[in-house]
Protein backbone atom coordinates (compact mmCIF):
# COMPACT_ATOMS: atom_id res chain seq x y z
CA UNK A 1 0.00 0.00 0.00
CA UNK A 2 1.19 3.50 -0.59
CA UNK A 3 -0.62 6.57 0.23
CA UNK A 4 0.18 10.03 -1.40
CA UNK A 5 -1.10 13.40 0.29
CA UNK A 6 -2.40 15.19 -3.31
CA UNK A 7 -2.73 19.01 -3.77
CA UNK A 8 -2.32 20.12 -0.36
CA UNK A 9 -1.67 21.91 1.99
CA UNK A 10 -5.18 23.90 1.25
CA UNK A 11 -7.16 21.47 -0.64
CA UNK A 12 -5.43 17.68 0.24
CA UNK A 13 -6.74 14.60 -0.65
CA UNK A 14 -5.02 11.48 -0.34
CA UNK A 15 -4.50 8.90 -3.46
CA UNK A 16 -4.18 5.43 -1.85
CA UNK A 17 -2.64 2.68 -4.20
CA UNK A 18 -3.34 -0.43 -3.29
CA UNK A 19 -1.78 -3.54 -4.14
CA UNK A 20 -3.52 -7.06 -4.90
CA UNK A 21 -6.03 -7.86 -2.37
CA UNK A 22 -5.11 -5.03 0.08
CA UNK A 23 -7.61 -3.20 1.54
CA UNK A 24 -8.17 0.33 3.52
CA UNK A 25 -10.85 1.30 6.12
CA UNK A 26 -12.29 4.77 5.48
CA UNK A 27 -14.73 7.04 7.18
CA UNK A 28 -18.13 6.81 5.48
CA UNK A 29 -18.86 9.63 2.81
CA UNK A 30 -14.69 10.28 2.57
CA UNK A 31 -14.50 8.41 -1.61
CA UNK A 32 -14.16 11.22 -4.57
CA UNK A 33 -13.32 7.86 -6.76
CA UNK A 34 -11.92 4.82 -6.91
CA UNK A 35 -11.16 2.15 -9.55
CA UNK A 36 -14.00 0.03 -10.92
CA UNK A 37 -12.80 -3.20 -9.86
CA UNK A 38 -11.66 -1.95 -6.51
CA UNK A 39 -14.95 -3.38 -4.17
CA UNK A 40 -16.45 -1.56 -1.60
CA UNK A 41 -18.00 -3.10 1.97
CA UNK A 42 -19.40 -1.05 4.39
CA UNK A 43 -19.80 -1.94 8.07
CA UNK A 44 -20.36 -0.59 11.26
CA UNK A 45 -17.08 -2.33 12.60
CA UNK A 46 -13.05 -2.37 11.23
CA UNK A 47 -12.61 -5.16 9.18
CA UNK A 48 -12.62 -8.05 11.00
CA UNK A 49 -13.08 -6.74 14.43
CA UNK A 50 -16.08 -7.46 16.85
CA UNK A 51 -18.56 -5.31 18.86
CA UNK A 52 -19.54 -3.66 15.54
CA UNK A 53 -22.79 -2.03 16.50
CA UNK A 54 -21.55 -0.77 20.06
CA UNK A 55 -18.43 0.87 18.24
CA UNK A 56 -20.60 2.28 15.99
CA UNK A 57 -22.94 3.86 18.30
CA UNK A 58 -20.04 5.23 19.92
CA UNK A 59 -18.68 6.73 17.21
CA UNK A 60 -21.68 8.42 16.46
CA UNK A 61 -21.95 10.40 19.60
CA UNK A 62 -18.02 10.95 19.28
CA UNK A 63 -19.59 12.75 15.74
CA UNK A 64 -18.14 10.36 13.27
CA UNK A 65 -20.64 8.47 10.70
CA UNK A 66 -21.68 5.34 12.00
CA UNK A 67 -20.53 3.25 9.13
CA UNK A 68 -17.18 2.51 7.98
CA UNK A 69 -16.31 1.99 4.20
CA UNK A 70 -13.61 -1.32 3.59
CA UNK A 71 -12.28 -0.88 0.02
CA UNK A 72 -10.46 -3.68 -1.52
CA UNK A 73 -8.80 -4.05 -4.45
CA UNK A 74 -8.94 -7.18 -7.48
CA UNK A 75 -5.55 -9.24 -8.60
CA UNK A 76 -3.95 -5.84 -10.29
CA UNK A 77 -4.58 -3.35 -7.39
CA UNK A 78 -6.39 -0.71 -8.05
CA UNK A 79 -6.48 3.35 -6.63
CA UNK A 80 -9.14 4.99 -4.40
CA UNK A 81 -8.75 8.84 -3.77
CA UNK A 82 -10.62 9.87 -0.52
CA UNK A 83 -11.19 13.70 1.21
CA UNK A 84 -12.24 15.65 4.41
CA UNK A 85 -15.35 18.21 4.20
CA UNK A 86 -13.46 21.36 5.65
CA UNK A 87 -10.40 22.47 3.19
CA UNK A 88 -7.44 22.02 4.53
CA UNK A 89 -4.44 19.54 5.01
CA UNK A 90 -3.69 15.69 5.10
CA UNK A 91 -0.84 13.63 6.62
CA UNK A 92 -0.16 9.77 6.86
CA UNK A 93 1.32 8.39 10.20
CA UNK A 94 3.17 4.58 10.73
CA UNK A 95 1.79 2.96 14.05
CA UNK A 96 3.78 0.37 15.25
CA UNK A 97 2.23 -1.46 17.85
CA UNK A 98 0.93 1.64 19.43
CA UNK A 99 -1.90 3.82 19.98
CA UNK A 100 -3.24 6.92 18.41
CA UNK A 101 -5.86 9.60 20.27
CA UNK A 102 -7.36 11.65 17.01
CA UNK A 103 -10.37 14.43 17.91
CA UNK A 104 -13.31 13.49 16.37
CA UNK A 105 -13.67 14.28 12.43
CA UNK A 106 -10.22 14.43 12.36
CA UNK A 107 -9.85 10.81 11.55
CA UNK A 108 -10.15 10.13 7.43
CA UNK A 109 -8.52 6.58 6.85
CA UNK A 110 -6.69 3.36 8.36
CA UNK A 111 -4.77 0.23 7.49
CA UNK A 112 -6.08 -3.53 7.99
CA UNK A 113 -3.79 -3.73 10.56
CA UNK A 114 -5.24 -0.70 12.62
CA UNK A 115 -8.29 -0.98 15.12
CA UNK A 116 -10.58 1.99 15.48
CA UNK A 117 -12.67 2.18 18.57
CA UNK A 118 -13.15 5.13 20.82
CA UNK A 119 -12.03 5.35 24.17
CA UNK A 120 -13.57 7.53 27.30
CA UNK A 121 -11.92 10.88 27.61
CA UNK A 122 -14.50 11.74 30.40
CA UNK A 123 -16.44 14.73 31.59
CA UNK A 124 -13.06 16.97 31.26
CA UNK A 125 -13.22 16.81 27.33
CA UNK A 126 -17.22 17.81 27.74
CA UNK A 127 -16.29 21.11 29.92
CA UNK A 128 -13.93 21.76 27.25
CA UNK A 129 -16.79 21.84 24.48
CA UNK A 130 -15.47 18.98 22.57
CA UNK A 131 -16.73 15.07 22.34
CA UNK A 132 -16.58 12.88 26.10
CA UNK A 133 -15.44 10.64 23.33
CA UNK A 134 -12.31 10.21 21.12
CA UNK A 135 -11.33 8.05 18.61
CA UNK A 136 -8.70 5.01 19.32
CA UNK A 137 -6.29 3.98 16.47
CA UNK A 138 -4.37 0.73 17.74
CA UNK A 139 -1.93 -1.51 16.22
CA UNK A 140 0.38 -1.33 13.21
CA UNK A 141 -0.14 0.40 10.01
CA UNK A 142 -0.68 3.76 8.48
CA UNK A 143 -3.69 5.84 9.31
CA UNK A 144 -4.39 9.30 7.60
CA UNK A 145 -5.83 12.16 9.05
CA UNK A 146 -7.24 15.77 8.29
CA UNK A 147 -7.19 19.29 9.72
CA UNK A 148 -8.81 22.24 9.06
CA UNK A 149 -6.27 24.55 7.51
CA UNK A 150 -2.54 23.43 7.92
CA UNK A 151 -1.23 20.51 9.95
CA UNK A 152 1.83 20.62 11.98
CA UNK A 153 3.09 18.57 14.96
CA UNK A 154 4.43 19.50 18.75
CA UNK A 155 7.07 17.89 20.23
CA UNK A 156 5.49 18.01 24.16
CA UNK A 157 8.85 16.91 27.03
CA UNK A 158 7.01 18.62 29.79
CA UNK A 159 4.47 20.38 29.70
CA UNK A 160 2.20 22.55 26.68
CA UNK A 161 -1.24 24.12 26.33
CA UNK A 162 -2.75 23.77 23.32
CA UNK A 163 -6.51 25.01 22.43
CA UNK A 164 -9.28 22.54 22.34
CA UNK A 165 -10.49 23.25 18.65
CA UNK A 166 -6.99 23.51 17.14
CA UNK A 167 -6.40 19.29 18.23
CA UNK A 168 -6.05 17.31 15.83
CA UNK A 169 -4.26 14.37 17.35
CA UNK A 170 -2.03 12.82 20.24
CA UNK A 171 0.45 10.15 21.58
CA UNK A 172 -1.19 8.07 24.53
CA UNK A 173 2.20 8.72 26.06
CA UNK A 174 0.75 12.32 27.05
CA UNK A 175 -1.54 12.99 29.58
CA UNK A 176 -4.10 16.16 29.66
CA UNK A 177 -6.00 17.54 32.21
CA UNK A 178 -8.42 20.85 31.30
CA UNK A 179 -7.41 24.31 32.52
CA UNK A 180 -7.71 27.90 32.07
CA UNK A 181 -5.47 29.99 29.36
CA UNK A 182 -4.63 32.79 31.47
CA UNK A 183 -3.52 33.43 34.86
CA UNK A 184 -6.85 33.89 35.85
CA UNK A 185 -10.34 32.89 34.53
CA UNK A 186 -11.16 36.33 34.13
CA UNK A 187 -8.15 36.78 32.01
CA UNK A 188 -8.83 33.68 29.96
CA UNK A 189 -12.08 34.34 28.93
CA UNK A 190 -11.69 37.94 28.44
CA UNK A 191 -8.32 36.76 25.88
CA UNK A 192 -10.83 35.11 23.91
CA UNK A 193 -8.97 31.68 25.12
CA UNK A 194 -11.38 30.02 27.91
CA UNK A 195 -10.69 26.10 28.69
CA UNK A 196 -7.70 24.69 27.09
CA UNK A 197 -6.03 21.20 27.16
CA UNK A 198 -2.82 21.07 29.36
CA UNK A 199 -0.46 18.08 27.87
CA UNK A 200 2.12 16.79 30.36
CA UNK A 201 4.58 13.90 29.71
CA UNK A 202 6.66 12.96 26.50
CA UNK A 203 5.38 13.30 23.16
CA UNK A 204 3.65 14.42 19.77
CA UNK A 205 0.31 16.26 19.75
CA UNK A 206 -0.66 17.22 16.06
CA UNK A 207 -2.55 21.02 15.78
CA UNK A 208 -4.50 22.48 12.68
CA UNK A 209 -4.57 25.91 12.13
CA UNK A 210 -7.97 26.72 12.50
CA UNK A 211 -10.64 26.35 14.83
CA UNK A 212 -13.92 24.81 12.45
CA UNK A 213 -16.11 25.90 15.94
CA UNK A 214 -15.18 29.45 15.93
CA UNK A 215 -15.34 29.29 11.94
CA UNK A 216 -18.76 28.21 12.46
CA UNK A 217 -19.64 31.06 14.91
CA UNK A 218 -18.33 33.85 12.44
CA UNK A 219 -19.59 31.99 9.49
CA UNK A 220 -23.07 31.71 10.72
CA UNK A 221 -24.53 35.15 11.08
CA UNK A 222 -23.41 35.84 7.52
CA UNK A 223 -25.70 33.49 6.13
CA UNK A 224 -28.90 34.10 4.45
CA UNK A 225 -32.01 32.08 5.12
CA UNK A 226 -34.23 30.74 2.44
CA UNK A 227 -37.25 32.63 1.92
CA UNK A 228 -39.95 30.24 2.39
Amino acid sequence: MNIEIVQGPGNAAAKVSLGASESITAESGSMIAMNSHVQMNTTTHSRGGSGGLLKAVKRMFAGESFFLNHYTAGHDGGDVYLSTPLPGDMLTHELNDENLIVQARSFVACADGVDVDLGWQGFKSLLSGESMFWIHLKGSGEVVLNSFGAIYPIEVDGDVLVDTGHIVAFQDTLDFSITKAGKSWLHSFMGGEGLVCKFHGTGTVWCQSHNPPSFGGKLGPLLKRRPR
